[in-house]
C-alpha cells in the first residue's frame, strides 16, 4: 500500500459500511421472525389443506433465505470493523511518523522516503550536507540494528539517524496496512453467495467457513471488545452483555455463536438467535457428511462351500459397518433430533402454540447431545415452567416416534394447559436437557452420578433465566422446574446447588414418577414443603419409584410421594410411568396449575 491511500484512509467510512451491513442483517432477522412467527403461524391456525401446506414450503425456504442473508451480512459487518480496525492501527503508526518528522524538519515524499536537512554534529568543522534515505520494514536483528546504529553514528549529518528512523517506521505502517489489505480482501470476497433462491446444505457449510476466517482475521479487532469473564456467574455473564454497545454485541454475536448460545444469563432472544446459527451450519455439515459415506453393501451372501449356513455375511459389509456402521447410526440419530428441533419451529401457530426459543443446543454435548427450547420467552413471561426428562433421554429421541413429540411434545402440552389457568398472563415452558442422562434403568439409573452431575448445571440456567428475567425492581416471573422419572434426582441435587447468598429462582417443584430427589423432606429444597408436589402411578411407576428407594437416590429412603416427605401429593390419572404428560389428563392439568400458580386447582390426592 502507498503512503498516499494510506494518508487518506477513514476509518469511519468503514464503519459506516458496516453499519450499513448491521442493518441490512437486523432487516432479514426481523423479516425472517415476521415469516415464521407471524405469517406462517397466522397460516397454521387458521388454515389447512395442500394450498396452505404449499404457502408454508414456500415460506419456509423464503425465512431460510432471510437467515442466511442475517448470517452472512452480520460477518460481513464484523470483517469491515476488523479491517478498519486493522488499517487504523497501522495509520496512528504512520501519523506519528510523520508528525516527528516533521517536527525534526525533515521532509517525507511520496514515495516513503525521508528526506532530511544539513546539519553538523557538535564540535564539527563543517555543515554535512542533507540527503535522503528509505525505511525497511519488518523485524530486525541485532546484528542488522547494530549496523544501523553504527552507521548512524558515523555519519556526520545528525538528522540522517533521525531520517532513518521516520523512514522505518513509515515502512512499517505501510507494511501492516498492506498486510491488513491483503488479509482481508479475500475474507470479504468469500462473503458471497450463489446467484441463487435455494440456501443449501453447502451454502451453511461455507457459512461456518467464512464465520472461521472472519474469527481468525479479526482476533486483534475482537480482542479490543472486552471478553466474557471466564468461568462466569449467570449475573456476571448478564452485566458483561449489557456492558457492550449494540455493534460490539453484533459482532461477537456473528462469530461466537457456539458461545454467546451456551451462555446463561443472556437474553433468550440472543440465544436464540446464536443457537439457530449453529443448529442451520450443524444440520448442514451432518447432511453432507452423511450423504458421503458410501452405500452400504449387502449384508448376506450365498454360503460358497454350499453348506450350513445357508447365507454367510460379506467381507464387503463388515467392512463397511466397521468403518461407517457406528458412525452413521449416530449421525442419523443427530439428525432426527435437529429435525424434530425444526418440527417444533414449524409448529409455531398450531393451537395458539407460541413462537420457540433454542435456549441451547449441542449435538454431541455430554454423550447426549444437548437440547433446551422454550415455548414462548421466559424473559417476557409471568409464568415459567422448566420440565427436566428422565433416563434414556437425548438428542435423537427429543422429538419422539409419534405424534405426542417426545419431551418436546409435553413442553407444548404443559405450555396449552398452563396458559387455560393463566388468562391474560404470559405463560414460558422449557424443555431442558442438558446433562448425561442415564441409559439404562439398571445399573446406570440407580446411582446419583448422573444427578450430581446434571443438577449443578440445571441451577446454573435457573440463575441464568432470573437474570435474564430480572427487571429494576429484581422481578421475576413465578418458575417452576419439573422433573419426570431421574429428572426429578436432577432437579432436587439442582434445588440443593449453589449458595445460600444466591437470589431465588425457583418458586415451585413438581416431581413426576420420581425414584428420589437426593433429600428425605420437602422442606429441604428450599421453596417451602407447601411448594413441593408430587404424583406418582401404578405398574411400572410403581417399579421405579420403589426401586429408587431401594437403591438410595432418596436421603433415608424416601421419595416424594411419601407422607413423611412432606410436600403436597398430587392426584394422578396416568396409567403407568410415562403418562404424567398425556393430553387431557388430570395428572397433566395439576402441573399446568402449578406451573400458573393456580394452587387452588390443584387436586390432592
Amino acid at each position: 500500500m502507498d503512503l498516499a491511500t494510506l494518508k487518506a484512509f477513514k476509518q469511519a467510512e468503514y464503519e459506516e459500511a458496516a453499519d450499513g451491513y448491521r442493518a441490512v442483517a437486523d432487516t432479514a432477522g426481523t423479516a425472517k421472525e415476521a415469516i415464521e412467527n407471524r405469517i406462517s403461524a397466522g397460516i397454521r391456525a387458521e388454515l389447512s389443506g395442500k394450498a396452505a401446506e404449499a404457502a408454508l414450503g414456500e415460506l419456509k425456504e423464503l425465512s431460510a433465505n432471510f437467515h442466511y442473508a442475517r448470517t452472512e451480512c452480520a460477518l460481513a459487518g464484523t470483517a469491515l470493523n476488523g479491517f478498519a480496525f486493522d488499517m487504523a492501527v497501522a495509520k496512528r503508526k504512520l501519523d506519528a511518523a510523520l508528525e516527528d518528522a516533521q517536527a525534526d524538519n525533515c521532509t517525507v515524499n511520496p514515495d516513503g522516503s525521508v528526506t532530511f536537512p544539513a546539519g553538523a554534529k557538535p564540535g564539527a568543522d563543517k555543515v554535512a550536507e542533507g540527503g535522503t534515505v528509505t525505511g525497511s520494514a519488518g523485524p530486525g536483528n541485532e546484528t542488522s540494528d547494530a549496523l544501523e546504529r553504527q552507521a548512524a553514528n558515523i555519519h556526520p549529518n545528525p538528522n540522517f539517524g533521525k531520517a532513518c528512523g521516520y523512514a522505518d517506521r513509515i515502512a512499517e505502517a505501510l507494511k501492516e496496512a498492506s498486510d491488513a489489505d491483503a488479509k482481508w480482501a479475500p475474507k470479504l470476497r468469500a462473503l458471497k453467495a450463489d446467484d441463487d433462491l435455494k440456501v443449501s446444505n453447502r451454502d451453511w457449510t461455507d457459512a461456518k467457513s467464512d464465520m472461521d476466517g472472519v474469527l481468525q482475521a479479526a482476533d486483534p479487532y475482537l480482542h479490543s471488545i472486552k471478553a466474557p469473564p471466564k468461568d462466569g456467574t449467570p449475573d456476571q455473564n448478564a452485566e458483561w452483555w449489557k456492558a457492550l454497545s449494540p455493534e460490539q454485541r453484533a459482532d461477537y454475536l456473528s462469530v461466537h455463536p457456539g458461545a454467546l448460545g451456551a451462555m446463561n444469563g443472556l437474553p433468550s432472544d440472543i440465544r436464540d438467535e446464536a443457537n439457530r446459527m449453529v443448529l442451520a451450519e450443524t444440520k448442514a455439515a451432518y447432511r453432507l457428511e452423511l450423504d458421503g459415506i458410501p452405500k452400504e453393501p449387502a449384508k448376506y451372501a450365498p454360503n460358497s462351500n454350499g453348506g450350513y449356513p445357508v447365507a454367510v455375511i460379506t467381507p464387503e459389509w463388515r467392512e463397511w459397518q466397521e468403518k461407517y456402521g457406528d458412525k452413521k447410526s449416530r449421525m442419523e440419530g443427530v439428525m432426527k433430533g435437529m429435525d424434530a428441533i425444526q418440527a417444533r419451529f414449524d409448529r409455531t401457530g398450531e393451537h395458539g402454540l407460541p413462537e420457540a426459543y433454542l435456549l441451547g443446543f449441542d449435538p454431541t454435548g455430554l454423550g447426549d447431545g444437548k437440547v433446551i427450547l422454550a415455548n414462548g420467552n421466559p424473559d417476557t413471561a409471568d409464568h415459567v415452567g422448566v420440565y427436566v426428562p428422565g433416563t434414556f433421554a437425548g438428542i435423537e429421541d427429543i422429538g419422539g416416534d409419534d405424534d405426542s413429540h417426545g419431551d418436546l411434545g409435553r413442553g407444548d402440552r404443559l405450555w396449552a394447559d398452563s396458559t387455560k389457568f393463566a388468562p391474560g398472563q404470559k405463560v414460558s415452558t422449557i424443555t431442558w436437557l442438558d446433562y448425561n442422562a442415564p441409559d439404562s434403568i439398571v445399573p446406570q439409573a440407580t446411582r446419583g452420578q448422573y444427578a450430581e452431575e446434571g443438577g449443578p448445571r440445571l441451577y446454573d440456567f435457573l440463575q441464568g433465566n432470573r437474570a435474564a428475567q430480572e427487571g429494576a425492581d429484581g422481578s421475576r416471573a413465578h418458575t417452576t422446574v419439573i422433573g419426570h422419572s431421574y429428572g426429578s434426582t436432577v432437579v432436587g441435587v439442582a434445588a440443593q446447588s449453589g449458595s445460600w447468598k444466591d437470589p431465588g429462582a425457583m418458586d415451585d417443584f413438581v416431581f413426576a414418577g420420581s425414584p428420589g430427589v437426593q433429600a428425605d423432606h420437602a422442606a429441604d429444597l428450599g421453596v417451602g414443603a407447601k411448594h413441593v408436589w408430587a404424583m406418582g402411578g401404578p405398574w411400572d411407576d410403581q417399579v421405579v419409584r420403589q426401586g429408587g428407594r431401594l437403591m438410595g437416590l432418596g436421603d433415608n429412603w424416601t421419595i416424594p410421594t411419601d407422607d413423611s416427605f412432606g410436600g403436597n401429593v398430587m392426584k394422578s390419572d396416568a396409567g403407568g410411568h410415562t403418562a404424567f404428560f398425556d393430553e387431557g389428563s388430570l395428572s397433566l392439568r395439576n402441573q399446568a396449575a402449578v406451573i400458573a400458580g393456580r394452587y387452588d386447582r390443584v387436586e390432592l390426592d
